[in-house]
């Protein structure tokens, strides 16, 4: 099982992060995800999940995510991330700066049924914004 999870979650980041597609997000979340770290107005569920996808995907179209590490326990995957890509169209009302961006981040999945139901994530998002020079070093 804990490889299975793992498994899962590595085809998650390959179909949906590096090969974009959003038409696959339902392969691998439930319609009743619980997102504990959801961006203020994203809904929750498939949608929440379609929405935040498409948003990012638009701001950084050429998103990356490298898989540092994986590790399972019991039906939870955790996974330390970087991601990384070139901002090209706006992103939180920040309009394009044509800059390359790379942040590390912390997922947590919570997996039953071959779906993830719950999702938890922090990354360096203050970075982030300092490397679009829209906040000072």
């Amino acid at each position: 099982m804990l490889e299975q999870n793992k498994a899962l979650y590595r085809r998650w980041v390959e179909e949906i992060l590096k090969k974009k597609d959003l038409g696959a997000i339902e392969q691998f979340v439930s319609p009743t995800l619980v997102d504990h770290d959801a961006p203020p107005g994203f809904p929750q569920g498939l949608e929440g999940v379609r929405q935040l996808l498409s948003a990012y995907l638009v701001a950084f179209p050429d998103l990356d995510a490298t898989i540092e590490d994986l590790i399972a326990e019991g039906d939870k995957v955790v996974a330390r991330v970087t991601y990384s890509g070139t901002h090209k169209g706006d992103f939180m009302g920040i309009a394009p700066t044509g800059k390359r961006i790379t942040t590390k981040g912390i997922e947590i999945v919570r997996i039953t049924g071959d779906k993830v139901v719950e999702h938890w994530e922090s990354f360096d998002m203050l970075g982030m914004m300092q490397q679009l020079g829209v906040v000072p070093k």
